[in-house]
């Protein structure tokens, strides 16, 4: 039972970079319940991941853990990284960020978390208005609303990560925005959705790139290459 909402908490921890969970993407080698102990053991596709996008995902997986309301202490460690030693007693410590980087550490996670976030709401408002161009290639983008979306994952994904810049989830907001919320001009769409769609496809280029170094690194790993 504890070991299940263990897994499930871990399910809401997602590779910044890659905007899908780090259980989907089998970053997590193991996991141990004893008692209101959790030991949580991640690996990456190679030694080489960047530290920042290491660490944040580290520094999650041990928050969404410690939120349980029966756990006691919550241990995670990077395995196979090089700079595992230096994340892995930042982590024990709860030093956080800068206290684990020091002068490295150049911007603040949560400016780092906000980069990812933006990204990702890129990605998914691209991937939405691009399902609906399909259907519809008389479509005007710059005009179309969140009501104007069909119910399902890319619609559902796409509120969430509105919601996680604290964007407008109003069924009336327009679609193609900018971080902040603010409508593109009908004259800047094409170049909008072009950057949308190189960020997006960027996205799950590394994903696919990355499952497969995993699996090359990593045999038994389950993830799809």
């Amino acid at each position: 039972m504890r070991e299940d909402q263990a897994w499930q908490a871990l399910d809401a921890v997602l590779d910044p970079e890659l905007d899908e969970p780090i259980t989907d993407l089998d970053f997590v080698r193991s996991l141990e319940v004893d008692g209101t102990r959790v030991t949580v053991h991640l690996r990456l596709p190679t030694a080489f991941c960047s530290p920042n996008f290491a660490y944040l995902m580290a520094s999650d997986a041990k928050d969404a853990l410690s939120a349980l309301p029966w756990t006691g202490e919550v241990v995670v460690c990077l395995d196979d990284h090089h700079d595992s030693d230096l994340i892995n007693r930042g982590l024990a410590a709860d030093a956080g960020y800068r206290g684990t980087f020091g002068d490295e550490a150049e911007e603040s996670l949560e400016e780092l978390r906000l980069t990812f976030r933006r990204k990702a709401h890129t990605a998914a408002m691209e991937r939405s208005l691009s399902s609906l161009l399909r259907h519809d290639p008389g479509l005007e983008p710059h005009r179309t609303v969140l009501a104007d979306l069909p119910a399902g994952p890319a619609t559902d994904a796409l509120l969430r990560r509105r919601e996680s810049l604290g964007l407008s989830t109003d069924p009336a907001s327009k679609v193609l925005v900018d971080d902040h919320g603010n409508p593109y001009p009908a004259e800047e769409t094409p170049v909008r959705l072009r950057f949308a769609r190189s960020v997006r496809v960027s996205i799950e280029g590394n994903a696919h790139f990355c499952r497969g170094l995993l699996k090359t690194r990593y045999p038994e790993a389950k993830a799809n290459a």
